[in-house]
């Protein structure tokens, strides 16, 4: 089904994943001189060079951008993108060398692994090359293997989470294409605004943390232990600053489907990847950036299989 979806050209996604541990990483590798913004909305993120993607950094364009589980030991891993960049001769040309400008988010996926697991550099370079043009698979794959949702009362009542994409084309032919990696603390919502995926409790089903959050304690409660990273990519000839702002605009879709949204415990993070190469409108892009988000993240929970005992969604419904 994801073949089916219009996908920005010249965007590659390659993806590595370890089932039986529980975790994963995936890369993009957007089109040479793709210039990149990012947002950060979460309490707790685990990110590497994001700062050089702030409207006000010179620097506009990146090589490729990792999403990884691990937690901070994941973003280890990105010195396999790295290394493989290098051996590709692709990266920010300063004369003497091509360097490759690879930012970095990560994922706590330690709570479905034990920590026996982290992907490292070499699991990455396997990841770039499994480098594909399209839609990548989705569901428990990739940075979305070990991804869970729904933490309010501990590994007990989690669902599986899981990576989900989305795209489309506007009016004026712009590609808006969104992948997410959903490992929320809160409840993703279908729709209607129901409960598509969260808390579980026996025996009431599950439990709305948008109310449950003010009157029960967190039985999950560490810090960047959750998180939803969101990635956009366009073709669109947009600046940085605008990047910057479709960015922002794609966090409202996150918030739009996942409550509690942005708490100190979820190390939220939105980027957008541009390849600049059709005429649009920022603003077009940016509503259908939020929609895109809002799919992609309903897409990751509805496609997703029980990963070393954590179960679906569906499952526990069942």
């Amino acid at each position: 089904m994801t073949g089916t979806m219009p996908w920005p050209p010249g965007f590659r996604v390659g993806q590595w994943s370890d089932p039986d541990a529980g975790t994963g990483c995936t890369v993009i590798v957007p089109p040479a001189g793709t210039l990149a913004a990012v947002d950060i909305r979460g309490g707790g993120p685990g990110t590497r060079e994001t700062q050089l993607l702030a409207p006000e950094a010179p620097l506009a364009e990146i090589t490729a951008l990792l999403l990884s589980g691990g937690s901070a030991f994941g973003l280890n891993a990105a010195a396999g993108v790295v290394q493989w960049c290098e051996e590709h001769q692709i990266g920010y040309d300063v004369g003497i060398a091509r360097i490759p400008i690879v930012p970095t988010a990560v994922i706590f996926d330690l709570g479905v692994t034990g920590n026996l697991r982290r992907p490292g550099p070499e699991d990455a370079y396997r990841a770039c090359t499994a480098l594909v043009e399209g839609p990548p698979q989705m569901g428990s794959v990739g940075a979305g293997t070990g991804a869970t949702v729904g933490k309010l009362f501990g590994r007990d009542g989690w669902c599986k989470g899981g990576l989900g994409v989305a795209a489309t084309q506007g009016l004026d032919g712009a590609h808006v294409a969104v992948l997410v990696v959903v490992n929320a603390f809160g409840d993703v919502l279908d729709e209607s605004g129901g409960i598509l995926a969260g808390a579980w409790r026996e025996p009431d089903g599950f439990v709305d943390a948008r109310r449950a959050g003010s009157e029960v304690a967190p039985g999950h409660p560490r810090l960047a232990s959750n998180t939803t990273l969101a990635v956009v990519m366009t073709d669109a000839r947009i600046t940085k600053p605008e990047a910057t702002q479709i960015a922002r605009m794609a966090s409202a879709g996150v918030a739009r489907v996942i409550a509690p949204v942005h708490t100190p415990l979820d190390g939220d993070v939105t980027f957008t990847l541009a390849s600049c190469e059709r005429a649009s409108s920022a603003f077009s892009v940016g509503v259908i950036a939020a929609r895109m988000t809002e799919w992609a993240i309903r897409s990751a929970v509805r496609a997703a299989t029980s990963i070393r005992g954590v179960p679906t969604a569906a499952e526990r419904r069942a």
